[in-house]
């Protein structure tokens, strides 16, 4: 079957490699049909990803249809349409025994630290594959179930609840499965970003207010948003030390900020910015089991996925569809791979 291989920074293939066989009774085998490219995928592919090792069979947000089972497989069946988790734990350490298996303390993320989803095939464990209601949805957008995740869990580590007023710094794929998510639990949410038609998407797809940064003062805007209270949660999804920093002089006395930066440049923070206000500062890293609640929403119509996917490629022209990626910001939101 084919894959495609990131060899070393900008060096990638499309590669003939042995196609995944069933060895244990809880696997699964999925003929992928579509795979999401995300900035962690880009970063290994300019050798940006810290955490990447090469050889790499890129790819983590990405599903198909079953095309084999094990013998004690009861979840899924053949010929089901799945998609699939990438978080892989260990189940025996503090944070997996805890209810935090996405950040249990071996980790290991599909498509970063293990083979990923960019293949013609690929072998998952019954836990990680959810089954996809194909006549609700495009079955494209099942490459798109794993970001919507990652905006549940920012949802629930932020406490995003009805009558919240949010600000989500950054208006990316990311940010924007944030927000839809804010707002299917009856929150109100401000979005920024530095690029005019990333903040026309957000607002098409249901941000109560935009600000472009570079053009108009995020505090003035802010306090108008909020009475002059200032905002109960924060969700630093630009993640760069000023982002941080700018997020604790917005956040309300008794609000909530959720970071998602890996990056590993500090900010200058004192540390009475945190406690004048009584402030929660969280970390959110990729999703806690939260595939069921996305699957609900997309059948349901409340996300719509139709709008952030925004270019399509054949798997073939992967190094075409990264350098769109890279490059076209102003103009990609969320690029799939068909396969």
């Amino acid at each position: 079957m084919k894959a495609i291989l990131v060899n070393n920074p900008f060096e990638v293939e499309i590669k003939e490699v042995p196609k995944p066989e069933i060895n244990d009774e809880k696997d699964v085998i999925i003929k992928v049909i579509a795979g999401g490219i995300c900035g962690s995928d880009v970063g290994i592919y300019n050798g940006t990803n810290s955490l990447a090792t090469y050889p790499r069979i890129i790819g983590h947000e990405f599903g198909g249809i079953v095309e084999a089972v094990g013998d004690m497989v009861t979840k899924v069946k053949v010929g089901d349409l799945v998609a699939v988790d990438n978080v892989n734990s260990c189940g025996t350490c503090y944070a997996c025994r805890t209810g935090h298996h996405n950040v249990c303390s071996t980790v290991e993320v599909t498509g970063v630290h293990r083979d990923g989803g960019f293949a013609e095939y690929v072998k998952t464990t019954e836990a990680n594959a959810y089954k996809v209601t194909g006549d609700k949805i495009n079955p494209l957008h099942i490459a798109l179930v794993e970001p919507y995740s990652i905006g549940v869990e920012v949802n629930e580590r932020g406490r995003i609840t009805k009558g919240d007023k949010v600000l989500v710094m950054g208006s990316g794929p990311i940010g924007i499965a944030v927000m839809q998510v804010a707002k299917s639990r009856g929150a109100e949410v401000m979005m920024t970003d530095l690029v005019n038609n990333r903040l026309e998407l957000a607002t098409s797809m249901g941000a109560d207010r935009v600000v472009n940064v570079g053009q108009e003062n995020l505090a003035d805007a802010v306090r108008e948003f909020t009475d002059g209270e200032g905002i109960p949660v924060v969700v630093d999804s630009v993640c760069i030390p000023k982002s941080l920093e700018e997020a604790l002089e917005l956040v309300s006395p008794a609000g909530r900020i959720v970071v998602l930066g890996t990056g590993n440049k500090p900010s200058e923070i004192a540390q009475v910015a945190i406690t004048k206000k009584g402030a929660d500062v969280v970390g959110s890293r990729l999703n806690n089991y939260r595939f069921p609640e996305v699957i609900e929403l997309l059948e349901s119509g409340v996300l719509t996925p139709e709008k952030m996917h925004t270019h399509t490629f054949e798997f073939t022209d992967v190094k075409a569809a990264l350098e769109e990626v890279m490059n076209n910001k102003d103009e990609v939101c969320k690029a799939v791979l068909t396969f």
